[in-house]
């Protein structure tokens, strides 16, 4: 029985910065943040928008499809959770009206925690074939106003239908992971932005990848260029570049070749929108999808790494007939919906988002019609409307 992925839904919020315009404001020249950085615009977020919201909006892109009365797990991935102790699972839960008797609950471990719970999700759907999982992974990632990592910043959510005969991807069986207990990324409990050593960070990760990515290969006897795709965490475009040279590099010129141009079609949603934490991974996976021509049965390789840290590489099969089941024009009318913000004004709404809003306020959103969002608190107790 193969379980993989059967639906996939995102959302990013309804404003972004421009590269070039951030790189002016900084008194950069804008190719350190065009090209060395590989990025060109980043989503941001409003007080109105949280790991919460954001997560059910993605799963909206596909609910109406699905059999909800056979959703038996729901698991968010999140390094943004908005309560020290209630899941974000149970607020999605909540406003997605599924059944009462759904498993649910939260996962962190920095940007591996979607990757985690997709895990979790195929092995209880393996030994529940009648069942189907929900994994969301939902993040904001925040490093402060002209701060070293300002530019590696963005927001936004992937949503994923988990269950027996997939119609997107068929996830394979074996593994490969690494862990150490490291410190190149982390966010104290006293701080709403998080801490980063940018260049030891950058040298864990190829590290891992190295020693998944090797690993891996070794386990299973497959060869780079089995390969039609290799996906990466992007926490921004440049790193998984970097990953994915030195994957290619002993290879013929016709394996360096897709795996490039795969590598380009993959990172092009990430691109406009940014680091997105747990989900950027699987930014990648919906970007390459609905940018590329896929052959069925293609083996697509998954490389997700979570800072402090911890490392995993996987594989998977293109089902024949994917395209049906993708949401691509959706997709990209939603981040070309996205307002332009000044910097000025990006700085003011980055700013007001680190603060809880007074509690009884009620909050309103400027986004479009049916959309999901954050409406304060009401004694303390967190607020979602649907727009």
């Amino acid at each position: 029985m193969q379980v993989g992925i059967d639906q996939i839904g995102f959302y990013t919020p309804n404003k972004y910065v421009d590269m070039v315009d951030l790189a002016h404001a900084r008194n950069e020249d804008p190719n350190k943040f065009l090209i060395g950085i590989g990025q060109n615009k980043m989503s941001v977020a409003d007080q109105t928008q949280d790991a919460v919201s954001m997560g059910i909006n993605a799963t909206l892109r596909y609910l109406d499809q699905i059999a909800r009365e056979r959703v038996g797990l729901l698991i968010v991935g999140t390094e943004s959770s908005v309560d020290q102790s209630k899941s974000a699972s149970l607020f999605i839960k909540s406003a997605l009206a599924l059944p009462a008797n759904v498993r649910t609950f939260e996962v962190k471990e920095a940007c591996f925690g979607m990757t985690a719970g997709i895990m979790i999700a195929r092995d209880y759907v393996r030994l529940h074939p009648h069942h189907s999982a929900i994994v969301i992974g939902s993040d904001i990632a925040r490093y402060g106003v002209n701060t070293g990592g300002e530019v590696t910043q963005g927001a936004g959510s992937i949503s994923m239908l988990i269950k027996a005969d997939p119609q997107i991807l068929a996830i394979n069986n074996g593994h490969s992971s690494h862990s150490e207990d490291i410190n190149d990324f982390w966010r104290p409990n006293d701080s709403a932005v998080a801490v980063v050593d940018g260049k030891y960070s950058k040298n864990v990760y190829l590290d891992f990848f190295k020693q998944t990515f090797t690993a891996y290969r070794k386990q299973t006897g497959i060869k780079t260029s089995d390969f039609t795709a290799l996906l990466y965490h992007l926490p921004f475009v440049k790193m998984g570049f970097k990953a994915n040279e030195w994957a290619i590099t002993a290879q013929d010129e016709k394996t360096k070749k897709h795996l490039t141009e795969n590598f380009t079609a993959a990172a092009r949603y990430g691109k406009e929108v940014g680091n997105i934490y747990t989900a950027s991974l699987y930014l990648s996976l919906l970007s390459l999808l609905e940018n590329a021509k896929l052959p069925a049965n293609a083996k697509i390789g998954l490389f997700s790494y979570g800072s402090g840290a911890m490392g995993e590489f996987y594989s998977g099969q293109i089902v024949k007939g994917y395209e049906k089941n993708l949401h691509t024009n959706a997709d990209q009318k939603m981040i070309a919906r996205r307002q332009k913000l000044t910097i000025p004004e990006y700085e003011k709404i980055f700013n007001q988002a680190l603060e809880s809003p007074q509690d009884n306020l009620e909050l309103q959103s400027d986004e479009q019609t049916g959309t999901w969002y954050f409406a304060g608190t009401k004694n303390r107790i967190r607020q979602y409307f649907q727009k």
